[in-house]
């Protein structure tokens, strides 16, 4: 019988991709199949920001796990131990073990380093190609991007800046960090040509101060994220935020030349380690 992977999707897209990326990875590993739980989305209480599964944009093989897999994995057995291994994520570093599980195994976490799939990059980054058909207005827009000496900016501010629990965890890219990360790239580039993308474009053109063209991009809205991941991955050149929307608009970038410019304190909370969130070679600032 053949042992599956399963892991648990939570989160808004970013999270999700990274759930679905080290399941890929595993599964290569040990050559077996994995299926993906969503059963989060169903039962999110309405205190916590409202999410939903969205992967289905993707150039994926989708397999859902039924109610019957994913309860066995909770199940104890007379003994105080399930023979199904259930899998938490231990801390925000990179756990090598993951790889050492056997059996049947349950992953429950976020899993946000590019260590889980380096070894496997291009089958991610084909996986990741969005297969929705663009619409007029996303195509000339990928059109410009691809044109120029494009530069991605996203601001994210949404529930880190309204909900005050999300806030103390995550915290905000100040103006600060966003001039400076503009000035940066601006003498690294001739004539760069900057698009932006928030969830809060009004607090953008009111607070960053850009001298160059500028695109400010929302029309696609929270439900067409992924239109927004398309054109941002399809950008030379990257100042990302704290979030892991805009680390994989960069991630997927193909851009041999790129410059990701990271903000080096991902989390506000002092005691949520991320060493090993950022990927070599992208700069912290």
């Amino acid at each position: 019988m053949q042992q599956l992977i399963f892991v648990k999707l939570k989160g808004g897209l970013g999270n999700q991709m990274f759930q679905y990326a080290i399941a890929k990875s595993l599964s290569n590993v040990k050559q077996t199949d994995f299926k993906l739980d969503i059963s989060e989305f169903d039962t999110r209480h309405a205190s916590v920001t409202p999410r939903k599964y969205e992967l289905d944009h993707f150039n994926i093989i989708e397999h859902f796990a039924t109610e019957k897999e994913i309860k066995k994995f909770k199940q104890k057995s007379l003994f105080g131990f399930s023979r199904y291994n259930y899998y938490t994520e231990k801390s925000l570093d990179f756990d090598p073990e993951v790889f050492d599980l056997q059996g049947e195994i349950y992953l429950d976490g976020y899993w946000q380093s590019e260590k889980y799939f380096k070894k496997i990059e291009n089958i991610i980054k084909n996986e990741f190609v969005i297969k929705t058909k663009l619409n007029e207005q996303n195509k000339n827009l990928l059109d410009q991007i691809k044109k120029c000496n494009s530069v991605s900016i996203h601001i994210r501010r949404g529930d880190y800046v309204t909900d005050p629990d999300v806030f103390k965890v995550h915290g905000i890219c100040n103006i600060e960090y966003y001039n400076k990360c503009i000035d940066i790239i601006s003498q690294k580039l001739s004539n760069p040509n900057f698009f932006v993308f928030s969830d809060d474009q009004n607090w953008a053109k009111e607070n960053i101060a850009i001298k160059f063209p500028t695109v400010y991009i929302s029309h696609n809205g929270l439900e067409k994220g992924y239109e927004d991941l398309r054109l941002m991955s399809n950008c030379k050149y990257f100042i990302i935020a704290n979030s892991t929307f805009s680390w994989w608009g960069a991630w997927l970038s193909n851009n041999p030349d790129k410059i990701v410019l990271a903000p080096k304190k991902w989390f506000n909370k002092e005691d949520m380690n991320n060493n090993d969130i950022i990927p070599e070679g992208w700069i912290k600032i």
